[in-house]
């Protein structure tokens, strides 16, 4: 992320990562993890660190993208960006609203609906069901058993077992 606006919030997001080369003219496969719409689009802006890459070209391929960035035109140009973080500019936030964000989970402490600390969480990582939200403990929990988060907390309604403290 680069930065932050004057509220706090992050200007930039994660919003995927660069795989491999596609072919020979440029294009990557890409894996987004946001879920606007306008990331995947034409014109669609996405930083790898401070280089600017506009999408010029885009289409689906199973559970990830197919992208031809501008300035992008050869297989070892698009080698080069293998394995890159992207991120994007923060859209407006009122569209969002009851959305789980990354950025704000990590370093939170989880607790059950007893107030009952379960431990603080690290990571969140990528499931096919539902993201899992990663304890310092290494303790799973799937982000459909959150019921709130705020202020450093993320509340949780976990079946009995699934964390023991």
């Amino acid at each position: 992320m680069a930065g932050s606006d004057s509220a706090g919030r992050p200007t930039r997001l994660e919003i995927g990562r660069v795989g491999r080369a596609h072919g020979l003219r440029g294009e990557v496969l890409v894996t987004l993890t946001s879920n606007r719409p306008e990331r995947a689009q034409p014109g669609a802006v996405m930083y790898a660190g401070d280089r600017r890459l506009v999408v010029a070209a885009i289409r689906p391929q199973r559970d990830r993208w197919v992208v031809q960035f501008e300035g992008v035109e050869d297989r070892s140009q698009a080698e080069s960006l293998r394995n890159i973080l992207l991120s994007g500019d923060a859209l407006d936030a009122e569209d969002d609203a009851g959305e789980l964000w990354v950025h704000e989970v990590i370093g939170a402490t989880m607790v059950d609906g007893t107030g009952r600390e379960l431990g603080r969480v690290v990571a969140v990582e990528a499931n096919p069901a539902h993201d899992l939200l990663v304890l310092e403990s290494g303790a799973l929990v799937p982000v459909v058993f959150v019921r709130e988060e705020g202020g450093g907390r993320v509340v949780v309604d976990i079946p009995d077992g699934l964390v023991d403290v």
